[in-house]
C-alpha cells in the first residue's frame, strides 16, 4: 500500500501515544513452526511471517529480516547457516593473508552482484508478496550499512585497522558497498516497500572522525538516493560510540534512527535535536531472548520513564531480537508499553 512517508514521520513525532516499532521479524519462525534456514530461503514464507506478526502485535510498522550476511554473500563472502540463529559471515573476500598492493588490486577487482544476486531476490519478492497482506502500516526491507558490509568483505576488526593504515583500498570497497546497497534499496522501493531499516552497527565503534569519512559521508548518499516523501529510511546503528557519533548520523538525512543498548537512550534523548526521531533501545538478548515477562516488562517501562518526556522518542528493541526469543517476552514488551501510556 502506497503511503506518504514524509507524513507518517510527522504525525510519529507530533502523536502523544506512539506505537512501539521494534525490530521483530526472525521470532516468527516459532508462529509458523519452521527453522531460520526455512525462512531466509523461502519468500512466501518471509512474507508470511511478517504477516504473523503484524497480527500479532500492534507494532506501528512492519520490519523485515536484519540478515546482514545477505549482502557480503552476494559479493562471496562464506556464511553460516543454522536452524535456530541468523546468519553470520565466517571469512573475508578481499584477503587479510598478503601486502598492502595486491590487497588493493582484490579491492578493485571486487565485482559489485547485480540484485538478484545470491539470496536477494529471495527478500524482494518478500516484500512484493507481503505488501497485499499488511495494509495497516508501513512495511520496511532491511539492508546492511555501507561501512557494515565493508567491514564483512575486509574482516571486521581488520577494517578498523585498515581506516588507518589503508584508507584508500577501503574507500574503493566503499564505493562499491554504496553502488550495491542504492539498487537493492530501490529494488525493494520498486515492489512498494514504504521504507527500508538501514543497519550500520560497525559504525558504532568508531570515532566521530572517522564515523563521518567511512560511514556517515556514503550512508548520507544512500539515503539521499533512496528517501522520498513515499519512502522512509531508519538508519539503525548500535555501537557503542554512537552516542559520539550522533553528528555524522543525524547527518545522512533518515527519517528515523534507530539505537542499540549498548548506549544510555536517556543520554541520547538529552542530545538529539527535537525534531529527529530517536528508537530504541530494550536489550534484544538480555531482555526479548534471555530474560522473563517481568524483567522485560521492568526494563521496557524503565526506558520509557526516562525518555518519553522527549516528543521524538519511540520505543523499541535495541536490535534485532533474536529467533527463539519467547513470545511471551515479546507480549510482555508490548503490554508494558501499552500499561506505560494508560497512565
Amino acid at each position: 500500500m502506497k503511503r506518504n512517508m514524509d507524513q507518517w514521520t510527522k504525525e510519529l513525532l507530533e502523536a502523544p501515544i506512539k506505537k512501539a516499532v521494534p525490530v521483530l521479524s526472525f521470532p516468527s519462525i516459532q508462529l509458523l513452526g519452521i527453522t531460520v534456514k526455512d525462512l531466509i530461503n523461502d519468500s512466501d514464507l518471509q512474507a508470511r511471517g511478517m504477516k504473523a506478526v503484524a497480527d500479532r502485535t500492534n507494532a506501528g510498522a512492519a520490519v523485515s529480516l536484519m540478515d546482514l550476511s545477505l549482502e557480503a554473500e552476494c559479493f562471496g563472502a562464506p556464511i553460516r547457516f543454522s536452524d535456530d540463529e541468523v546468519p553470520t559471515v565466517t571469512g573475508p573476500v578481499i584477503s587479510t593473508e598478503v601486502e598492502e598492493d595486491e590487497r588493493m588490486e582484490q579491492a578493485e577487482a571486487l565485482a559489485v552482484p547485480e540484485i538478484g544476486a545470491g539470496r536477494t531476490q529471495i527478500y524482494i519478492d518478500a516484500i512484493e508478496k507481503v505488501m497485499g497482506m499488511i495494509e495497516d502500516r508501513p512495511v520496511f526491507a532491511g539492508v546492511i550499512g555501507p561501512f557494515s558490509l565493508a567491514g564483512r568483505l575486509l574482516d571486521v576488526t581488520q577494517s578498523l585497522i585498515y581506516c588507518y593504515e589503508e584508507p584508500d583500498m577501503v574507500h574503493v570497497v566503499l564505493e562499491k558497498c554504496t553502488e550495491f546497497i542504492t539498487k537493492y534499496i530501490n529494488a525493494y522501493k520498486a515492489v512498494g516497500a514504504n521504507g527500508v531499516v538501514i543497519a550500520e552497527p560497525l559504525a558504532g565503534l568508531l570515532s566521530p572522525a572517522l564515523a563521518q569519512e567511512f560511514s556517515g559521508d556514503y550512508s548520507k548518499r544512500i539515503v539521499e538516493a533512496v528517501r522520498d516523501e513515499n519512502f522512509a529510511v531508519i538508519f539503525h546503528n548500535c555501537g557503542n560510540t554512537a552516542n559520539i557519533t550522533l553528528d555524522s548520523m543525524f547527518s545522512n538525512g533518515a527519517n528515523a534512527y534507530h539505537f542499540g543498548n549498548a548506549v544510555d537512550m536517556a543520554e541520547i534523548m538529552e542530545k538529539a535535536p527535537a525534531d529527529i526521531i530517536c528508537m530504541g533501545n530494550v536489550d534484544p538478548a538480555g531482555e526479548f531472548r534471555n530474560g522473563t515477562p517481568e524483567s522485560i516488562r521492568a526494563k521496557t517501562l524503565e526506558v520509557m520513564e526516562k525518555c518519553c518526556s522527549h516528543k521524538n522518542f519511540v520505543i523499541s528493541s535495541g536490535c534485532d531480537i533474536p529467533p527463539l526469543s519467547s513470545w511471551d517476552n515479546i507480549d510482555a514488551f508490548f503490554n508494558a508499553v501499552d500499561e506505560f501510556y494508560s497512565k
